[in-house]
């Protein structure tokens, strides 16, 4: 199993940006499809973006397409979620994945790992 230590979460006005990191140790981490998923609160988890193990491939949810961008740095193990014009609605936890195989997939089950999550909130 990978070991997943989320960071970057904050607070920010509406339309701003931030970059949350996700530090991945304990597993080969080019061999993992990574994966964000978020939860607002009372809400259920939901799936965000999601990288290929080499990185040549990427998946949005809808909600975020043209906003967030997520990327690998494999020597680094590292991913990230770069989010811009972020809007109120984007308030939620927000958690770093790892699948142990390669192909995106946004079922959330098929993650094996998982982040302790990191809050974002986004005030008006």
């Amino acid at each position: 199993q990978v070991q997943l230590v989320e960071s970057g979460g904050g607070l920010v006005q509406a339309g701003g940006s931030l970059r949350l990191s996700c530090a991945a140790s304990g597993r080969t981490f080019s061999s993992d499809v990574m994966g964000w998923f978020r939860r607002a609160p009372g809400e259920e988890r939901e799936f965000v973006a999601a990288i290929n193990c080499n990185a040549d491939s990427t998946d949005y949810a809808d909600f975020v397409k043209g906003r967030f961008t997520i990327s690998r740095d494999n020597a680094k193990n590292t991913v990230y979620l770069q989010m811009s014009s972020l809007e109120p609605e984007d308030t939620a936890v927000y958690y770093c994945a790892a699948k142990p195989t390669c192909g995106i997939i946004r079922r959330a089950n098929s993650y094996g790992s998982w982040g302790q999550g990191t809050q974002v909130a986004v005030s008006s």
